[in-house]
């Protein structure tokens, strides 16, 4: 990966200042060790009208591979999936990023003892990066560089030049030009945007990447136009941490207003709302309602299908009733981040043995999946296309054949009660349908008809008297009579009598 800095001086501010905010002599070569290979830094040129540092980062393919397992905090699913073919070693990227903070951590905080007057100047800066993966392509690169005082060149680089009717790649030549910034506001810029242009990362996003972001976007992310896209995917779409971030940056932009201090505005609330109850996420309550039901079945050993990112897992090891737990999905990704979430690489001998995450298509019998007591379909069956519901039926159900089976998924009629939600959308992006009360009960009673299960409903959340719970459960059990729960459908018994 390659990168230049580069500036032009006259006689009273020579170009050669650089070498002092960059900490880094023009006359010597220097090598610095990182996680992923070496970085070296160079000056191409260096005297009094123009001077130019060059960060060339020589990545460790070998180091690359091995840390991307996905095991532990060094392992990154992007580059783990892609260990043969794969752009980290040339294409500018967070490794790059981490790279620039590392060798240039003084003059990206400001700092320079030797002349402290050199960093708050402002300087012709003209920065270089033959190529920038930029998903979101020229135009993305502009909305992200142009408010912040840059005049930007973001040539597309070709997929072939030898096969122009192949068209572009996803891959940009960069060139950024300005008067009027400092060089630590530049590295800031490029420290946060690189790798939210290449929108992946190469380490785990933990969540002290949250300061990370607030410090390097400092003075500028607060007020760009662009906030909740960089955000989000500095932070890798982690849902949790980017509400964090936009929070504490919306307290940023209250305080400048007001002219005020952050803190200040924080505490400006009394102290006796932090004692006010909150509403339960529905995510927690339909977890309590799972766990109450396999209680309730006297379940040891449980399959979790469609796992996601492992927490019910996690819940389910912290009683020491269930003696297996299997998590099953069709998602390495996923299966990566349930990993890392339950801690399995430091996860004693007795409690680990308790523990299994498998990569499985529940659209496909698997024997692996036989003789259990219990499995649960959690928001699963509405990422499925309706024409694959049968294969999955047959493979839990026919195949598998668990004693319980817990399925969950969202109540289409509830939707008219989320103020956020547009008419006629579903809740979430990847889902191919959204049931009412009576399409899921008919499926449910259908399944447990055709495989010899009884079945019950439950409600998971408020049960409101027009349109029902948002989430409806179907308890399935094997060997017994087809049962319906009357606590979710008295209304509907009664309405269908008047009828």
């Amino acid at each position: 990966m390659f990168l230049t800095i580069g500036t032009t001086g006259t006689p009273e501010r020579p170009a050669t200042d650089l070498g002092f905010l960059l900490h880094k002599h023009p006359d010597k070569a220097q090598a610095f060790s990182t996680s992923y290979g070496t970085a070296h830094v160079l000056y191409p040129e260096a005297d009094e009208q123009r001077c130019t540092a060059a960060l060339l980062l020589e990545v460790d393919a070998v180091a690359l591979v091995r840390r991307g397992k996905g095991k532990g905090r060094g392992g990154a699913p992007d580059a783990a999936l892609a260990q043969y073919v794969n752009d980290r070693p040339y294409a500018a990227s967070s490794l790059l990023a981490v790279a620039l903070s590392g060798v240039f951590n003084s003059a990206m905080r400001g700092v320079c003892r030797a002349r402290p007057e050199l960093p708050e100047q402002t300087r012709p800066l003209r920065v270089e990066v033959p190529a920038l993966p930029a998903r979101g392509g020229a135009d993305l690169v502009r909305r992200l560089f142009e408010p912040l005082g840059w005049t930007v060149t973001a040539e597309r680089v070709p997929l072939d030049t030898a096969f122009p009717e192949w068209g572009d790649s996803r891959y940009v030549r960069l060139v950024l030009e300005s008067e009027a910034l400092t060089l630590a506001e530049a590295l800031r810029h490029l420290y946060v945007l690189l790798p939210v242009l290449d929108d992946a990362k190469h380490y785990w996003v933990a969540p002290d990447e949250v300061d990370k972001l607030l410090r390097a976007g400092e003075g500028w992310l607060p007020g760009h136009p662009e906030q909740k896209l960089i955000t989000s995917r500095y932070l890798s779409r982690r849902w949790s941490l980017t509400r964090q971030a936009m929070e504490r940056l919306e307290l940023v932009r209250l305080a400048e207003t007001d002219d005020s201090d952050v803190e200040e505005i924080d505490n400006a609330v009394g102290a006796e709302t932090e004692d006010e109850e909150r509403p339960t996420p529905l995510a927690v309550q339909r977890r309590e309602a799972i766990l109450a039901e396999l209680r309730a079945a006297g379940a040891a050993r449980v399959l979790d299908l469609g796992c996601g990112q492992g927490q019910l897992v996690q819940a389910l090891l912290k009683d020491p009733a269930y003696t297996e737990i299997v998590g099953v999905d069709v998602s390495m990704r996923a299966l990566t981040i349930a990993s890392r979430r339950l801690k399995l690489d430091r996860m004693g001998e007795r409690q680990a043995s308790r523990v299994q995450l498998v990569q499985g298509s529940l659209a496909y019998t698997d024997s692996r999946l036989k003789g259990y007591d219990a499995a649960v379909l959690s928001e699963v069956i509405e990422h499925l296309d309706l024409p694959r519901l049968p294969a999955l039926e047959y493979a839990v159900f026919g195949a598998a054949r668990p004693r319980t089976v817990l399925v969950t998924t969202p109540n289409v009629e509830y939707n008219v009660r989320w103020e956020s939600l547009p008419a006629g959308h579903v809740r979430h992006g990847d889902h191919r349908f959204e049931w009412t009360r009576e399409e899921f009960r008919a499926w449910a009673a259908t399944v447990a008809g055709r495989h010899g299960y009884g079945v019950e409903f439950r409600p998971v959340g408020p049960d409101d008297p027009e349109v029902g719970p948002p989430t409806q459960m179907a308890v399935f059990t094997l060997g017994t009579d087809t049962r319906t729960d009357t606590r979710t459908d008295t209304r509907t018994e009664k309405e269908a009598k008047a009828a």
